[in-house]
C-alpha cells in the first residue's frame, strides 16, 4: 500500500526534525495543507510552542491581487504563520529532501466566508444557514473553489492533488463548541443536510420549492417525535428524493469540473468521498461520474472495525478497477486504535491500496510508534 501522511505547513517549517523523522517513518508522500479550515492544532514536536490557532479558513499560498480582484469570495491571509508562502515553502523544503508532496485542498468548508456571505452558504429546510458550508450550487462558490485550486498549486512540484470537501457539507459537522452530538438520528441528519437555498431550489425540476421545504420540515418533526435515535429511513416519496439528489449531484459535478479544469492535464487527482450519495461533509457522497475523474477515492476509515473494512470492500467492488481505494486512518483519536497494524492489514485485504495517515504533525512522541506500525503494515501489504 502507498502511504500518504498528512501535515500542516507549520509542521514542516516549524519543526527542525520533521524531515528526518518523516523520512525515517517511510511514508511515500506528504500531503501538505495548502488551503484549510479554521482549527487549533497541537504542535507536540515544536521547540517553542504547543499549538497553532488558525482563526479562520485560509490559503497558505500568496494571494495575488490581480487574480482575486473582483471576486466576492476571497480566502483569508493567515497571519498566524510567519511565512507569506508557508504552504509553498513547506512543499519545496520537503521536495528538496527527496520527499514527494501532494497538495491537500479543502474547498467548501469555510466558516469565515459563510458568515460574511450567508447567501452562498448551505441553508436547510427551516431557513437556517450553515456558515461552515459553502453551497456548490452557487456559481460564485464554484468560481472561488476553482480559483483557490489554481492558486494553491501554482509553481509547485506536486505528486498528487487531494480534494477534501469537494461537494456539500451538511448539518453534522464540528462547529465551534459543538452541542448537537447524539441529538439527530441518521435519517434526521440526512434531511437537515439537504440544502434549500435558492440556487439549489432551481435544480428541483418539476417541484414547488416552498412545498418541498415544508415537506422536509414536516418529516423532520415526525422523525423527532418518534424519539428513535436509530432510525435511518424517512417517508418522503422516492420520486422527490430522486429529484433532490439529482440536483445536489449536478451541483457537485459542476464544482468538481470547475476545479479540475484548473489543473494541468495528467495531474494525479485524489478525491475524499463516500459511496453513500447522501453523505455530506469533508468526504461527501460520490456522484455517478466522480470516480471517473480520480485516480484514487479515499474513504473515511477513522473508526476501526468491521464496518470500515466492509466499506473498503464495497468500494473496491463498486469503483472502476483503475481507481485506487484509499483508507483514511487516524493515529490521533482520543482513544488509540487497539491494534493499528492489524487494522491496516485488514483494510489492505479488503481492497485498499493506499493508506492516508493522519497526522504527521499532531501525532507526538506518544503516538509516533502507532504511525510506524501503520506504515510498516501498509508496506507489508504491498
Amino acid at each position: 500500500m502507498k502511504v500518504t501522511g498528512y501535515a500542516y505547513p507549520w509542521d514542516v517549517l516549524g519543526d527542525p526534525g520533521f524531515v528526518e523523522r518523516v523520512r525515517d517513518l517511510g511514508v511515500d508522500e506528504i500531503a501538505v495543507a495548502l488551503t484549510y479550515h479554521s482549527t487549533r492544532a497541537a504542535t507536540p514536536w515544536s521547540p517553542d510552542r504547543t499549538s497553532v490557532v488558525a482563526r479562520t479558513a485560509a490559503a497558505y499560498r500568496p494571494l495575488r491581487e490581480e487574480v482575486w480582484a473582483g471576486h466576492e469570495l476571497v480566502p483569508a491571509v493567515p497571519d498566524w504563520v510567519a511565512q507569506p508562502d508557508s504552504g509553498g515553502d513547506a512543499v519545496r523544503l520537503a521536495n528538496a529532501a527527496g520527499l514527494p508532496c501532494a497538495a491537500w485542498l479543502v474547498l467548501t468548508h469555510n466558516s469565515q466566508l459563510g458568515n460574511a456571505f450567508p447567501g452562498y452558504a448551505v441553508q436547510n429546510c427551516f431557513g437556517e444557514t450553515y456558515p461552515w458550508a459553502l453551497c456548490p450550487s452557487q456559481p460564485a462558490v464554484r468560481e472561488y473553489a476553482a480559483t483557490l485550486t489554481a492558486e494553491a498549486v501554482a509553481g509547485l512540484e506536486l505528486s498528487s492533488v487531494i480534494l477534501e470537501a469537494c461537494g456539500p457539507l451538511g448539518a453534522v459537522h464540528q462547529h465551534q463548541h459543538e452541542k448537537t452530538d447524539g441529538v439527530w438520528a441518521p435519517a434526521v441528519a440526512r434531511l437537515l443536510s439537504i440544502c434549500c437555498c435558492a440556487a439549489c431550489a432551481e435544480g428541483w425540476l418539476g417541484q414547488n420549492p416552498q412545498d418541498v421545504r415544508e415537506r422536509l420540515r414536516t418529516e423532520v418533526r415526525r422523525l423527532l417525535a418518534t424519539a428513535d435515535l436509530t432510525v435511518t429511513e424517512d417517508r418522503l416519496p422516492g420520486s422527490l428524493k430522486d429529484v433532490l439528489l439529482a440536483g445536489r449531484q449536478r451541483a457537485t459535478d459542476a464544482l468538481r469540473a470547475a476545479v479540475l479544469a484548473k489543473l494541468e492535464p495528467g495531474t494525479r487527482v485524489v478525491l475524499h468521498g463516500a459511496l453513500d450519495p447522501w453523505v455530506t461533509g469533508a468526504l461527501p457522497g460520490l456522484t455517478p461520474t466522480a470516480a471517473g475523474d480520480a485516480a484514487s477515492v479515499v474513504l473515511q476509515n477513522w473508526a476501526p472495525g468491521q464496518r470500515s473494512v466492509d466499506a473498503v470492500a464495497a468500494a473496491r467492488k463498486a469503483l472502476p478497477a483503475q481507481v485506487a481505494v484509499g483508507s483514511y486512518v487516524t493515529a490521533v483519536a482520543a482513544s488509540p486504535v487497539p491494534d493499528i497494524e492489524a487494522y491496516v492489514h485488514r483494510l489492505g485485504q479488503a481492497g485498499a491500496t493506499e493508506l492516508h495517515l493522519y497526522h504527521l504533525g499532531l501525532a507526538g512522541p506518544a503516538r509516533w510508534p502507532d504511525l510506524h506500525s501503520a506504515v510498516a503494515a501498509a508496506h507489508e501489504a504491498s
